[in-house]
């Protein structure tokens, strides 16, 4: 088995112990001058869900000390992103949620057998990999995977006061917009013109259901 790290950010981590995040970034070369393309794991979790099984989650790499369960695996246009959740009824996920919490564990990574690789340059481009396991790790080498939200009640209490018609400040919707990976200049724009203007529209109920299902396209 092979494995390959990726860096994360934990922005919040929920009671439950769930998060969402991503194992892998297409399209990023790694500081082995490896790159993960974009359809590696279809044929992988293909594979999972029929035989109902689910990679992995373990604490660096060692299958003696599982932590949690990945609930969901899947691509996206980023990267392989998935929903976590550490078991607390142990003792080793206790501990590895009060290291995300309190951010002094920075990375995940993949435990993966290679089918498919090509060469490019001085790179390598790996086409099809079978994904065995995800870690939570404390070195990562990719800097562009990340945990990008745990059970969002920061939405959930976005949408709550738009519908109980005590919206949120429009800075506050920015900074959202910014935490779910909007440009600072596009954020500044949606807030500012978009959502300044559903707040003060008539038909808020529909606004307030489009600024949700806007920030949870991001999110996704």
């Amino acid at each position: 088995m092979k494995t390959k790290d990726f860096a994360l950010h934990v922005k919040d981590v929920s009671d439950e112990g769930t998060f969402i995040g991503y194992g892998s970034i297409f399209g990023n070369a790694d500081s082995y001058g490896e790159i993960v393309e974009p359809g590696a794991f279809l044929k992988s979790l293909s594979r999972h869900a029929m035989e109902k099984s689910k990679p992995l989650m373990l604490w660096q790499h060692n299958p003696s000390e599982p932590i949690g369960v990945w609930d969901d695996l899947a691509e996206d246009g980023k990267g392989l992103r998935g929903t976590g959740r550490l078991v607390l009824e142990t003792s080793r996920g206790r501990e590895v949620y009060a290291l995300l919490k309190a951010g002094a564990v920075r990375g995940l990574s993949i435990g993966y057998r290679e089918v498919k690789a090509e060469p490019d340059g001085n790179l390598r481009r790996l086409k099809e990999l079978d994904l065995m396991e995800i870690s939570v790790v404390s070195f990562p080498a990719n800097r562009r995977a990340s945990i990008a939200a745990v059970k969002s009640e920061r939405m959930d209490e976005f949408a709550r006061r738009l519908r109980d018609g005590d919206p949120m400040p429009i800075k506050e919707f920015e900074d959202i917009l910014r935490e779910a990976g909007v440009p600072k200049s596009m954020a500044v724009q949606i807030a500012s013109v978009g959502y300044a203007k559903a707040i003060r529209s008539e038909s808020e109920g529909d606004q307030a259901n489009d600024a949700v299902a806007l920030l949870k396209a991001l999110r996704g």
